[in-house]
């Protein structure tokens, strides 16, 4: 072998790691940083938006520049890019990133449904703390009180709603803020005239939603560049020709200096200094379409610099035209080039503003995967990038509150206010979940913890007493908005939980369905039935309230949960569990599908074909293992389930229909239907060809060593699937009690039940044919 070899491939798979990394890095420019990149187009307007006599001192505005180019520095760069980067679930980052690190290595979750045998998942990192530790004990602290459970969760919700909310106020402020350039050049245009312009083009942005981001996403990274190109060239020409000594402006001395010129109106101004770094938290937020390193190079060696000089050059123009503040930063672009500037300027607004509503879908899946938000329609829009989705409920409620932001307001600075409380509010509650990622999940000591939470809350707790000061000047629009959605998710939740916890405690004894024998003393009818529930353990009480109201069930019975864990994605072949429910002659088993909060819920007619291969796949291994001990549920606490991924060679096959559909190969197996039974589905399909469904069939595995028993098991298995599917889901009625105390039964009789009426129903929801779908009703007084 020639020993240079290993040393080529080396070369060629480092070539090939570099290349991509800078194709990530160029892909991250727009999608990650297009926020970022528009904030400059407000922030000195915003700043010296009180027009008093400290905006014509040349300290002032030197002053604002050390501000920006210090939170620039601190914040993004050693706050984001150096710690927080580095606390990423599987690739995936986001206050439910950092959550779901927590919930895995303590007990802090408030979710239901959550087992022991997830933790046996390949993508679950878990390590064990040691007790005498002093992370221990903060640990501890939240396992003993639910409390603190509780409010960790409503901070993880609090952050989640100000992200939503700038999904409301991104697009309004930058938008706004480039149409008004053009009166820059058109001095008599009527302000009325730019805000119609701008209506217009949000209407128009929320309307592409519809066409999924993957179709225009090809012109985001060379809009992005451009604009940063034509900001650090703009920046780079102010500062020859204005006044190339504001460079002594970055200089930490013209901090004081700030302060020492305008007092308490200059610490009011930090609000406006604050929007400098809207955006930053998309660099951590958007971390699963990319890498650490990719977002790490896109931002020192592009984003960072450009935004320096854009900053640095629009000080210097400043400097030497201080009431100009007003339409600054396009009345420093040099005439010759305004018109480009100005063109692509608008066009970055737009892709800036379409990062952070595709964002907002993505951050309400993933409350709907961990049972916080209501159940809405996900679309998703590219079928290579899973990750692009698009909700119409939220888009044109988006829309509509964008609309009115931003005729309510008319003017950028009301809307940087409430802005700029969005922003800090985010990252606050990103700080606080960091501090117990070091102490609990990094296992550092409670003293780094401390340091970053002093160190960083202290900067941002500075910000938020500023913009809290412009809370009656536009900062009460995103309190609003959070408390809006904050109220939806914490009743959903609180709902849910309850729900839960009564099919818990009314689940039906095993003692009570063994005492009925094999027959669950009831007529078993030919077919498969399919009981969903969202308990882990143990029988729903909507079986028994089926049979007791009409005493006829399925041969063969599948009790199915499909929930969430708190990983990102669950692999393919570990998201089956398998188990049994009763003794094999009752022909009762339970199925478990798990999801991460990022995977895809997208169901098809498959999922009945490949439920079937998973249970005989089961049924074999569990008589491979020949157990003295029952593989049954045998109580109420749970039972022995099995990982069941994809089937080996000797398992169940899928056999696909011939080329026309409908013609099939010869079948060994007599279908179980009755002449009657097949002759009212046959007449079902001629009247509804919609609601034909793919036919397959299956074989059974040539292994003349298969026991009499499994194959006849799997046999009746395979009847009962050409008998046909029928899908039990509960169609409940949620009350409070009467003895509930006044808030209780405000959130469940009023807030709970409305939700529920108006959110998709479960089976739209699972994808479940209506055709084959019974729904049981039940009144749950929770």
């Amino acid at each position: 072998m020639d020993p240079e070899l290993p040393a080529s491939f080396a070369t060629v798979s480092q070539e090939t790691n570099y290349r991509m990394l800078f194709i990530l890095a160029y892909q991250s420019f727009g999608v990650v940083y297009g926020d970022l990149s528009t904030s400059p187009l407000y922030v000195f307007k915003s700043a010296f938006v009180r027009k008093l006599h400290y905006h014509e001192s040349e300290v002032a505005v030197y002053g604002v520049l050390s501000f920006i180019f210090w939170t620039l520095t601190l914040i993004p760069v050693l706050k984001y890019i150096v710690i927080v980067l580095s606390a990423d679930d599987n690739g995936e980052g986001g206050p439910f990133a950092l959550y779901s690190l927590l919930c895995r290595h303590a007990k802090v979750g408030l979710f239901p449904a959550q087992q022991s045998i997830d933790e046996e998942l390949s993508t679950y990192t878990l390590h064990e703390c040691d007790p005498h530790q002093q992370n221990s004990r903060l640990k501890a602290l939240f396992e003993r009180h639910q409390n603190a459970r509780i409010g960790l969760l409503i901070l993880v919700l609090l952050g989640t709603c100000m992200v939503i909310g700038n999904g409301v106020l991104t697009p309004a402020i930058s938008v706004l803020s480039s149409v008004q350039g053009l009166q820059v050049v058109f001095l008599n245009l009527h302000s009325y005239v730019a805000l119609l312009l701008a209506c217009i083009i949000l209407v128009g942005l929320f309307t592409l939603q519809y066409f999924g981001t993957h179709r225009v996403a090809f012109l985001f990274a060379p809009v992005i560049l451009a604009w940063l190109f034509c900001m650090a060239v703009v920046g780079l020409y102010n500062i020859i020709y204005w006044n190339p000594k504001i460079l002594q402006a970055l200089s930490p001395y013209y901090l004081y200096q700030f302060f020492q010129v305008a007092g308490r109106e200059g610490w009011v101004s930090l609000g406006g200094v604050l929007l400098c770094i809207t955006g930053t938290e998309a660099m951590f937020a958007d971390l699963g379409h990319f890498t650490q390193s990719s977002i790490r190079v896109a931002f020192m060696f592009v984003v960072y610099p450009c935004l320096v000089l854009a900053y640095v050059g629009h000080a210097a123009f400043l400097s030497r035209n201080l009431s100009h503040v007003e339409g600054s930063f396009y009345q420093s672009v040099p005439s010759p080039v305004y018109w480009p500037v100005f063109v692509v300027g608008t066009f970055a607004s737009i892709v800036g503003s379409q990062a952070v509503i595709s964002a907002t879908f993505s951050m309400i899946k993933h409350c709907q995967a961990l049972n916080c938000f209501p159940r809405v329609k996900i679309v998703h829009t590219s079928k290579q990038i899973m990750g692009q989705i698009y909700i119409p409920e939220i888009n044109w409620i988006l829309m509509v509150l964008c609309l009115t932001v931003t005729l309510g307001f008319q003017d950028t600075t009301a809307i940087g206010n409430a802005y700029g409380f969005a922003a800090i509010i985010v990252m606050f509650v990103t700080t606080c979940l960091m501090t117990l990622v070091i102490v609990i999940v990094w296992q550092r000591s409670i003293l780094i913890g401390a340091c970053f939470l002093i160190v960083f809350g202290a900067m941002e707790g500075l910000y938020f007493s500023a913009t809290i000061m412009k809370v009656p000047e536009g900062g009460w629009v995103p309190i609003v908005l959070a408390m809006l959605f904050m109220s939806i998710m914490y009743t959903w939740h609180y709902g849910t939980a309850k729900k839960y916890e009564f099919d818990l405690q009314n689940k039906v004894s095993m003692k009570w369905i063994l005492t009925l024998g094999p027959s669950l003393g009831i007529v078993r009818v030919p077919g498969i039935g399919l009981i969903y529930t969202e308990l882990v353990t143990g029988v729903p009480a909507i079986f028994s309230h089926f049979v007791t109201n009409l005493p006829a069930f399925h041969q063969i019975l599948v009790f199915v949960c499909i929930k969430s864990v708190h990983v990102p994605f669950v692999p393919v072949p570990e998201r089956y569990l398998v188990g049994r429910v009763g003794p094999k002659e009752y022909r009762m088993y339970r199925c478990i599908v798990r999801y991460g909060y990022k995977d895809i819920h997208k169901e098809d007619d498959d999922f009945e074909n490949n439920l079937i291969i998973r249970i005989s796949e089961y049924i074999q291994r569990e008589a491979e293992e020949n157990s003295s001990q029952p593989s049954w549920d045998t109580s109420l606490d749970g039972g022995q389930l099995t990982v069941v991924g994809t089937p080996g060679h000797a398992g169940m096959q899928l056999v696909l229909p011939t080329d026309d559909g409908d013609v099939f190969q010869a079948v060994s197996l007599s279908s179980s239907k009755s002449a009657t039974l097949q002759s009212f589905q046959s007449v079902s399909e001629l009247e509804s060809p919609q609601l034909r469904r793919r036919r397959v069939r299956f074989e059974l595995p040539k292994n003349p060593n298969i026991a009499p028993s499994v194959r006849d098991e799997m046999i009746e298995l395979i009847e009962a699937k050409q008998a046909g599917v029928a899908y039990v889901l509960g169609h409940s009625y949620v009350r409070a009690k009467k003895t509930s105390p006044y808030l209780k039964r405000l959130a469940i009789d009023v807030g709970y039940s409305f939700l529920r009426k108006n959110c998709r129903g479960p089976a739209v929801a699972l994808n479940i044919p209506h055709i084959c779908l019974i729904e049981v009703g039940m009144i749950y007084y929770i």
